[in-house]
């Protein structure tokens, strides 16, 4: 239980860079980023409404999104997010910030594979 929470923490705090990401392929509403996040993960991750909605919320306020509403002509009114230009530069900052880290932690963890690995005879 234990590793399947540190998953959710290291994806809760990127959230919102996941959400750009999604995002910046086409305008989209709520329920279709989820699909789209689903889809991408290969089903590995399913992101909450609320979770999703609060950090539209917090996109929109920070000025990476804007929100406009869509025709109603294919049913339901919806309300459209695309990415803005301060947004496309924060995605581009938040894959640098998750690659630095992500290099880190394979350093680090990395070390930790070899000497597990010498001092179980190479196995696993």
């Amino acid at each position: 239980m234990a590793a399947r929470d540190a998953e959710s923490d290291l994806i809760r705090g990127n959230i919102d860079a996941i959400v750009l990401r999604s995002l910046s392929k086409h305008d989209s509403y709520g329920y279709e980023i989820l699909k789209d996040i689903a889809a991408t993960s290969q089903g590995e991750y399913e992101m909450k409404e609320p979770s999703l909605y609060t950090s539209l919320k917090r996109l929109e306020k920070q000025g990476f999104i804007e929100g406009y509403w869509g025709s109603e002509s294919q049913g339901a009114r919806r309300k459209y997010y695309r990415v803005t230009p301060a947004g496309a530069q924060e995605l581009d900052a938040a894959i640098g910030r998750w690659r630095r880290a992500r290099r880190v932690i394979d350093q680090l963890l990395g070390q930790t594979d070899q000497h597990s690995t010498s001092q179980n005879g190479g196995n696993r």
